[in-house]
């Protein structure tokens, strides 16, 4: 798979990198647009990775304005730029959904992906099978459109897959493990899979069982993304109806990690869990 690494990410890095050599050098926006002849909006946009490409002469420009005289600093944020204007794999996908950003951009580069789903399995840990049959429950579509949405689910898989995996933390509400999508076979044939995810040792699956009762996460599903770059602060993702929804500022994504902290208090161990998944695999036979 060609693009291993996130033009979202290499973008709000050089954007950072921006804004932190502006405010070393203690120039205003105002300031630096106009001494670099690039218009306040423009960089604006560069500095809040709004923009998808930042030209290698604006690059130049704020550099010499910056001082930033270092080659081998200078080469590395061309670099950075060069890289967030790449098309990744998932942009052949287009059509499925509405944001600029999608999750596999960020997957990409990910060192962790926390997650929590009530009612389903995991993107990542589904089989073909279990995923047609989950797009065959929501409204009509065509079947090229459902295989399209199967395929796309199965290639953000590689992440786990990979040299230097992702590793993936996942927490289910026993609903998800209970509800058959697809029919006893396609769900048991799905739950065997999870249980073969389990044992890989990047992989964590957590069960929080019917008899826990109340939650933390009796709201929405939610992933968790770390980077392994400490520049690249950690970003939420929220699947909604509607579309994507990204969270990036401290205090939100904090809420989410406090949250997660909770639901995983709530679980199962990896061990228990796998016991239960196997118990209700089992009960599917019969």
């Amino acid at each position: 798979m060609p693009t291993s690494y996130s033009p979202s990410i290499r973008r709000r890095r050089l954007s950072s990198e921006l804004r932190r050599l502006r405010a070393e050098t203690g120039f205003t926006i105002a300031e630096a647009a106009k001494h670099a002849d690039l218009g306040r909006s423009n960089l604006g946009k560069m500095e809040q990775a709004e923009s998808k490409t930042v030209p290698a002469a604006a690059l130049d420009k704020l550099l010499n304005l910056y001082e930033v005289h270092d080659t081998q600093t200078r080469e590395a944020l061309h670099a950075l730029a060069q890289d967030a204007k790449q098309r990744g794999w998932w942009s052949k996908y287009k059509g499925l959904f509405d944001d600029d950003r999608a999750l596999p951009d960020f997957e990409a580069e990910a060192s962790t992906i926390r997650t929590f789903e009530a009612l389903c399995i995991p993107g990542l840990l589904q089989t073909p099978e279990y995923s047609h049959a989950l797009f065959e429950g929501g409204r009509y579509t065509s079947l090229p459109e459902i295989e399209q949405r199967v395929a796309f689910r199965m290639a953000r898989r590689e992440v786990l897959n990979r040299v230097q995996p992702a590793r993936l933390r996942a927490v289910l509400d026993e609903a998800a493990l209970r509800r058959v999508i697809g029919g006893p076979e396609v769900m048991q044939t799905q739950l065997m899979h999870l249980l073969h995810m389990a044992e890989m040792p990047h992989v964590d699956v957590q069960v929080i069982p019917f008899r826990a009762g109340s939650h933390a996460g009796l709201t929405a599903p939610f992933a968790i993304l770390d980077f392994p770059d400490p520049r690249d602060s950690s970003i939420v993702y929220v699947g909604t109806i509607a579309g994507s929804v990204f969270f990036e500022q401290e205090d939100e994504v904090e809420r989410y990690d406090v949250t997660y902290g909770d639901l995983q208090g709530s679980a199962l161990s990896t061990k228990q869990s796998a016991t239960l998944i196997q118990e209700i695999a089992n009960s599917l036979r019969e």
